[in-house]
Order: structure tokens, then C-alpha cells, then sequence
């Protein structure tokens, strides 16, 4: 079998996957600059400007309507005296045979905790 080498430029989300199958740990995630882009967006900017910044990226979701992220997390509730917030993901797959967000969800969690 030949061994795949896979780097941010060749597999931009499967880069970090481990030959043995299984879950990449915190640890290993963040040696590989895991989770950079989120500290730089909670220390240095606003969650208005983080918004619209995957706006202006253009931004997908992962299901097949192909609808806006940025769209998506512009309409959630932003009154300041709630402390507690929640973000539900749908995570069910219900193309026959489509295993691409399983394979994520599996053997990277940090990928999609990062966004």
C-alpha cells in the first residue's frame, strides 16, 4: 500500500490525519498549529468581525444546500446579559455512501471544534 504524504497545501482539511486511524489528540492537534486560528480570532477580534470575515471568505456549510456559514452564524442571538450560549450542529450524513464528515468527525474533532 502506498503511503500518502499529506501536507496543508495538498490535503488542506485531511493534512493532519493519522496513518493509523485514529483520533488526533489535543496535544498533536495544536503541534501542528491546531486551534491558531481560533485563539487569533477570540484574542484580536470581535465576534462581529469574525462573522464577517467568514462572510467575506465565503464560506460553506458541509451539508449539500451549500448555505453560507456566515449567514448561519450572523442569526445567532447576541443579547450581551445571556451567559450561556448554544451552537447545535447537525452532524447526520443523509447521502447514501457519504462518509466525508464521519471520517472528520472521528479521526479529527479539534478540525470541527475549531470551525
Amino acid at each position: 500500500m502506498k503511503n500518502i504524504i499529506r501536507t496543508p497545501e495538498t490535503h488542506p482539511l485531511t493534512w493532519r490525519l493519522r496513518d493509523d486511524k485514529q483520533p488526533v489528540w489535543l496535544d498533536e492537534y495544536r503541534c501542528k498549529n491546531g486551534y491558531e486560528g481560533a485563539r487569533k480570532a477570540l484574542t484580536g477580534l470581535s465576534p462581529d468581525e469574525i462573522v464577517n470575515q467568514v462572510k467575506d471568505a465565503g464560506l460553506k456549510g458541509r451539508g449539500g444546500a451549500g448555505f453560507s456559514t456566515g449567514l448561519k452564524w450572523s442569526l445567532m442571538p447576541k443579547d450581551e446579559s445571556m451567559n450561556i450560549r448554544y451552537l447545535l450542529c447537525n452532524a447526520d450524513e443523509m447521502e447514501p455512501g457519504t462518509y466525508k464528515d464521519r471520517l472528520l468527525m472521528e479521526q479529527l474533532p479539534h478540525l470541527l471544534v475549531e470551525g
